[in-house]
């Protein structure tokens, strides 16, 4: 695991200052403590900080090609590299290491571009070909590690995270208004947008090229080209235990000690017991972490205990304190960019517990996209079911009735789901279809919080168009795996994903997610919806390849997701906070909302009568941001 960095001039004589490179590179230390490597050419630089995981002692980078004609730096594990080393020295090619990186110049060498059809597992990559002249970055197929880019009119620069290219005077740091309302929308900015103008992020499954000072972006894989089969059930449940079991054994390969973070739910789970079947496992334990909640409605700890204790693990738990003041100014500023996803928090914890004891990390993070864990499809199965009986003025009345009734303080309930559920029929577009809750303002609100000049910015962009295009899906009309493709494109590449490797990398700690293997993911988009969701009933298909595997209490639980009580804390330990960064003064200065609404948000929420914790707690993390990168 590692963070890297590249300089690419447009005009090849200006030479690439080494000092440069190494202050980019150097701000990603917590990617990479281990060791750093770099290398400048003519009017090129690449340089990398190490997260030493495999080949301790032999995999420093950057890797040449044996006429030292490639230069390659990359982030990332390559699960099937002894396969591809094993077909590369038949052909010819002399390895300097045991690297599982140093495949991935070889394969250029052999393949061309082509190479990253052959490659699985997790990456971000950049190379240089000094022959064709050509600089090339891609990241792996669902976005488990991030890349981003900055044209400027010197050149091409590149980087992990934002933070590296934000050294560069030559990066301005002005906001995007575009993004800015993707975040206040959905909680985070939609790839390639980010929240500053100048830089971009290259979506997963994404090549970049760059070349004579032309920037080209390009997809190498897309889920959707995946067709759909017939399945007999007794196949597919065969199936998906099968490929999920290789997955897992694959993303063992580790000269260092691993874990697993383990939640208590299905997917986390699954991965521990799948695990227990392992030799290696069963010879040496399988160490699970887990995060709990002094609120009994957001603890999960029983669950992960009763898998634990099933399979036998080296357990270890801590439990979140409500005292996050601390933490929120150290992980906003950490971020780069605005991200309200509030389980951060936990995930920033978890992952300090786990670096405490290992350096790699399993987790279950895209079981609910490829399999339909959320309740979001239900419900937009039920609304539209809905809407062939009751029209929208119904729908909106019914929506006012329930507000009648203000939300109670646990996590869920019959009166916090019943509002949602409502409110997300009458006030988000149906185009958006299952979005319509997994968004956070609706056009409405946006002109009471919005101020005019904000308002005018945003009038010829459209917040909703990326979601309806991932909906879109090219193969197939079925209407779940439209959804999960969605979702897989979006929700877990632009939030899921960039909130577990930030935090996780923050301690200099490696997760990987099995259920992203490529071999499960074109599995899953192989099987119809009714396959994934019978009825009502979530993940069937991956509960039924589980059944005897797993405890019947752990397939039949509901879905509590990895959250905290934000709301409540909104009213509690971090109401001073929230006041702070939402005075009146401080919105004024910034010019993006109208004081009265925020204030009357602040209002409603601290004496319980609505719940605005989202986006009050997004307008924090906006406020805190815009302090440190925009004044």
């Amino acid at each position: 695991m590692c963070g890297i960095v590249a300089i690419i001039h447009r005009d090849r004589e200006e030479p690439v200052i080494l000092d440069d490179l190494v202050r980019m590179v150097r701000i990603l230390r917590h990617r990479g403590p281990d060791e750093e490597g770099s290398v400048v050419l003519s009017g090129v630089g690449l340089a990398m900080r190490r997260l030493s995981i495999v080949d301790l002692g032999g995999g420093q980078q950057p890797f040449l090609s044996e006429d030292a004609s490639i230069y390659l730096v990359a982030n990332g594990e390559i699960y099937n590299f002894e396969e591809m080393k094993a077909e590369l020295i038949q052909r010819g090619h002399v390895f300097r290491s045991r690297s599982d990186i140093e495949v991935l110049v070889h394969a250029y060498e052999e393949y061309g571009e082509a190479f990253l059809n052959k490659i699985r597992g997790m990456f971000a990559l950049a190379l240089w070909d000094e022959r064709k002249q050509m600089f090339l970055a891609a990241r792996d197929r669902a976005g488990e590690k991030p890349l981003y880019y900055s044209l400027t009119e010197r050149g091409l620069l590149l980087a992990s995270e934002i933070k590296a290219l934000l050294v560069r005077s030559d990066v301005s740091r002005q906001p995007n208004i575009e993004a800015l309302d993707q975040f206040l929308t959905y909680g985070y900015s939609i790839a390639p947008q980010t929240l500053f103008a100048a830089v971009k992020k290259l979506p997963a499954a994404h090549c970049l090229m760059y070349r004579n000072g032309q920037l080209t972006v390009t997809k190498y894989w897309d889920a959707a080209e995946t067709g759909l089969r017939v399945w007999k059930e007794t196949e597919a449940v065969e199936a998906l235990r099968s490929v999920l079991s290789r997955a897992i054994s694959s993303q063992l390969m580790s000269d260092v000690p691993l874990g697993v973070f383990l939640s208590g739910g299905i997917d986390s789970s699954a991965i521990v017991a799948l695990m227990s079947e392992v030799p290696s496992c069963r010879n040496n334990g399988i160490n699970t972490f887990s995060l709990g909640f002094k609120d009994g409605s957001y603890n999960e700890l029983p669950y992960a205990r009763e898998v634990a204790q099933r399979f036998g693990t080296c357990h270890r738990e801590g439990t979140l304190q409500p005292d996050l003041v601390e933490l929120f100014d150290e992980l906003v500023v950490h971020l780069d960019e605005p991200f309200a996803d509030v389980s951060l928090f936990p995930t920033y914890l978890l992952s300090q517990i786990t670096r405490q004891h290992v350096k790699v990390a399993l987790s279950g993070d895209g079981g609910d996209e490829l399999f339909g864990g959320y309740d979001t499809y239900v419900a937009e199965r039920l609304a539209r079911q809905l809407a062939r009986i009751i029209p929208q003025i119904a729908i909106s009345a019914l929506a006012s009735l329930v507000e009648l009734f203000p939300p109670n303080d646990r996590k869920k309930g019959f009166v916090n789901k019943v509002r949602r559920f409502a409110q997300g029929l009458r006030d988000a577009p149906s185009t958006i279809e299952h979005y319509r809750w997994m968004t956070f303002l609706s056009a409405e609100a946006k002109k009471r919080l919005y101020t005019p000049m904000l308002q005018q910015e945003l009038v010829n962009s459209d917040v909703y168009r990326p979601v309806r295009e991932y909906l879109q899906l090219p193969s197939g009309d079925d209407l779940l795996n439209r959804q999960l493709y969605a979702d897989l494109s979006v929700y877990l590449s632009d939030d899921i994903l960039v909130k577990v490797d930030r935090m996780s990398m923050a301690t200099s700690l490696e997760t990987r997610a099995p259920f992203l293997d490529v071999d499960v993911m074109e599995l899953a988009f192989s099987m119809p919806g009714d396959l994934k969701i019978r009825g009502t009933e979530r993940k069937y298909i991956l509960k039924r390849a589980l059944r005897g595997l797993l405890p019947e209490s752990i397939l039949t639980r509901s879905k509590e997701g990895f959250s905290i009580p934000m709301k409540n804390w909104l009213r509690g330990s971090l109401c001073p906070l929230m006041d702070d960064l939402l005075a009146s003064d401080r919105i004024i200065k910034r010019g993006w909302f109208n004081p009265i609404d925020v204030q009357r948000r602040i209002t409603e929420h601290k004496a319980g009568r609505e719940n605005h914790a989202h986006t009050l707690f997004s307008l924090m993390v906006l406020e805190r941001w815009a302090q440190e990168f925009l004044s």
